[in-house]
């Protein structure tokens, strides 16, 4: 099995754990000066899920505006994504040009998305618990230290996003998992990233409840963070890890 085919597995992966899934577009056209080839639109299609959050730790008021904030972004990925396919490409330019400003905007929608879904994903599980024996456990054991280390160090980075993500992630360069920050949505994102746990810490997914204190709403929201849901990601990041030696 190759590289290739390992990160798009975990890809898929990763689209099916967030809830969202893409349908990438494709056409044939058909040169009259040279043999006819495929040639892959920029276009595709992203679909939200809508999901259904046992947690008494945030209101259904916060619920539902988070719900409405990911298919929101999701609507206007796909709005994003169309556009990108007839703009002008001859035109671009570093200095003010509509592809430019497409393709930042498709970054920022996208990792709304895929961010939102994955946090939705790995929180709000009534009966969270870790074992030791877990692949979890253990690839955080090894790579922080151990396990409290790692908790502390990721409510660390939570407490320092700026309207932004603490995200536990496998890095590709480093090969190891390892804590990081990321502001807004597509800012400081750090390259080689699969993302194994994600927390938002926009002020959206806590002030209506808990204000200012930001760390009480990290404490209550890893109380419940699903383990079950992680275990698969940690072994969809292992794959990539073997296939890496």
């Amino acid at each position: 099995m190759n590289l290739d085919k390992i990160i798009k597995e975990a890809i898929d992966q990763t689209l099916l754990e967030s809830g969202l899934t893409t349908n990438k577009s494709k056409e044939v056209k058909t040169d009259s000066k040279r043999d006819s080839k495929d040639v892959m639109s920029e276009a595709y299609v992203a679909q939200s899920t809508k999901f259904d959050l046992k947690t008494e730790l945030l209101s259904d008021k916060t619920k539902r505006a988070h719900q409405e904030l990911l298919d929101g972004y999701v609507k206007k990925l796909n709005e994003v994504s169309a556009k990108i396919d007839g703009s002008d490409k001859s035109s671009a330019n570093l200095n003010n040009s509509e592809y430019r400003s497409l393709k930042i905007d498709e970054s920022y929608n996208l990792n709304a998305a895929f961010l939102h879904g994955l946090y939705f994903q790995n929180i709000s599980d009534l009966t969270s618990q870790i074992t030791v024996d877990s692949l979890a456990y253990m690839k955080i054991e090894r790579d922080f230290g151990t396990f409290d280390r790692w908790q502390e160090d990721f409510i660390a980075c939570a407490l320092s996003a700026r309207n932004g993500w603490a995200v536990t992630l496998y890095n590709t360069q480093l090969r190891r998992y390892v804590n990081t920050i990321i502001d807004l949505h597509s800012q400081n994102v750090m390259i080689g990233m699969q993302p194994v746990i994600v927390l938002d810490c926009w002020e959206h997914s806590y002030y209506r409840d808990y204000l200012k204190d930001r760390k009480t709403y990290v404490y209550a929201m890893m109380k419940e963070l699903n383990w079950d849901v992680i275990e698969q990601r940690f072994q969809v990041a292992e794959k990539i890890h073997k296939i890496l030696g």
